[in-house]
């Protein structure tokens, strides 16, 4: 149970659960409580496009009713949540985080949207993303870089795209929220603000009403200050939609809530190769050998193995997926000097006007033979570890726009692979390292039960970043 002072904003949205269905604590609190965080520091946080501050406040006077009355819809009923602003609800305003699309208003409601609105989630807002979601860094030249909390006085990578999201999260002006990942944008932000966040597999949730970068990677996913938290909210998300075919393919996604605590004990986890060392901080390193060493002490077997390629192969061979389908939808825009489009983001995707027909079959054709090598590498453990970044969140001064922080991400969206981050240590300036945990396709609710495993026997995710401006 919660002490009587804790600030609602502050409180794991499993505990929120908790407490709103034993009447301890109203929808109406845990909305006020993020709408004054928001209010006192989002003005430098700069997380929110726009804030549903009348809406949200109606939704939790309608759920506090109805919990009290005995109808309450479960266990997310009364609980607020951000939404990056890629996501649409009909007649909002839904920019993509182009200046270019700022009066932009949706035709539709996304599937995850309704999905979770039925099953009682206040939406709070849009969170702000790097324009058209194309961009590890976070940075948005024409509507704002959010300002990573963990670090009042310089402004550092939020990680990207869902930039937004990460900081609104870590800042606690939302319990959770949900962001996209193409090749790292869920993993990116969550990694630098400190965060548990899960790159789902393909099919596993709609992307209907979803504004597309490149339809054959895009992947919705939860983020949220604890493993327990993505997984509640992964349940919620997840599922069949007739919107989208991709995801009536896929088997039934498995509950991970049942098994989420029966350890790993047993499960064969493997480092990555010695070679991929190379080029990452000192401090992420330790880090991650630490990790390791505690899944160890919790009953896994860490083993060595070889992979067919290194991960820098596959961040080239998902860059050109990406570029020639994100021209596909955008080269208008993008082709059009006269438009403010972004000066880091037009470089990335106008290369794709390049890329053939013959070209971009032959890397979805090579994609498909690197899957399967990669899944005989993979056969006889359970799951891949490997940091998440290769290093802690940079100053914003310090970005070289023409690369990329996705080196350990990437892959796992080329190769149709689920991963979960979540936070590992801190370096020694205070800035939060994380942990990638890949599994198989399809094998969310593994990915989430070793993460849990880990969670439990450390206390990183406990911590909080200082106040902005303290």
């Amino acid at each position: 149970m919660p002490s009587p002072k804790e600030d609602p904003a502050f409180l794991p949205a499993h505990t929120l659960s908790a407490e709103i269905a034993a009447r301890r604590l109203s929808p109406i609190d845990v909305v006020e409580a993020c709408l004054r965080r928001i209010a006192a520091f989002d003005g430098k946080l700069h997380a929110f496009v726009e804030v549903y501050e009348k809406d949200a406040r109606l939704a939790a006077e309608a759920a506090d009713k109805a919990i009290r009355s005995g109808h309450g819809i479960g266990p997310l009923h009364g609980i607020p949540i951000a939404l990056k602003d890629l996501i649409e609800i009909e007649g909002r305003v839904t920019t993509g985080g182009s200046f270019v699309w700022r009066e932009r208003r949706s035709p539709v409601t996304a599937t995850l949207v309704r999905r979770l609105v039925s099953q009682g989630v206040i939406v709070l807002g849009k969170t702000h993303t790097v324009e058209f979601a194309m961009g590890g860094w976070g940075t948005n030249q024409h509507m704002g870089t959010p300002w990573n909390p963990w670090d009042p006085a310089t402004h550092r990578t939020p990680g990207g795209s869902s930039a937004g999201s990460g900081v609104a999260v870590a800042a606690a002006l939302a319990p959770w929220a949900i962001g996209t990942d193409t090749g790292g944008s869920v993993r990116l932000p969550s990694s630098w603000c400190g965060l548990a966040g899960l790159k789902t597999t393909i099919g596993r949730v709609s992307t209907f009403g979803v504004l597309p970068l490149s339809p054959t990677l895009d992947t919705p996913g939860p983020m949220a200050r604890s493993v327990e938290d993505a997984a509640l909210l992964y349940r919620a998300m997840a599922g069949p939609d007739p919107l989208d075919a991709r995801t009536l393919v896929r088997a039934s996604a498995e509950d991970p809530i049942p098994g989420l605590r029966r350890g790993v004990k047993g499960l064969r986890l493997a480092r990555m190769p010695l070679s991929e060392r190379a080029g990452v901080d000192p401090e992420v390193l330790a880090a991650y050998d630490r990790s390791l060493e505690d899944l160890a002490r919790l009953g896994a077997e860490i083993v060595e193995i070889a992979l067919p390629c290194r991960f820098a192969d596959y961040t080239e061979a998902t860059g050109r997926i990406i570029a020639a389908e994100a021209y596909f939808l955008l080269g208008d825009l993008i082709d059009n000097d006269a438009l403010a489009i972004d000066e880091a983001v037009r470089p990335r995707i106008r290369p794709g006007r390049k890329i053939s027909a013959r070209d971009y079959l032959a890397a979805l054709a090579e994609r498909e033979a690197a899957k399967r090598a990669f899944a005989e590498a993979l056969a006889g453990v359970d799951a891949l570890l490997t940091p998440t970044t290769q290093r802690a969140a940079i100053p914003l001064e310090a970005v070289d726009q023409k690369s990329t922080p996705a080196h350990f991400t990437r892959f796992v969206n080329f190769l149709d692979l689920c991963a979960l981050s979540l936070p590992n240590g801190f370096t020694t300036s205070g800035l939060p390292s994380a942990l990638q945990i890949v599994c198989r396709g399809e094998e969310e609710a593994l990915a989430l039960k070793i993460g849990w495993a880990y969670e439990e026997a450390t206390d990183w995710h406990r911590r909080r970043p200082p106040e902005p401006g303290a």
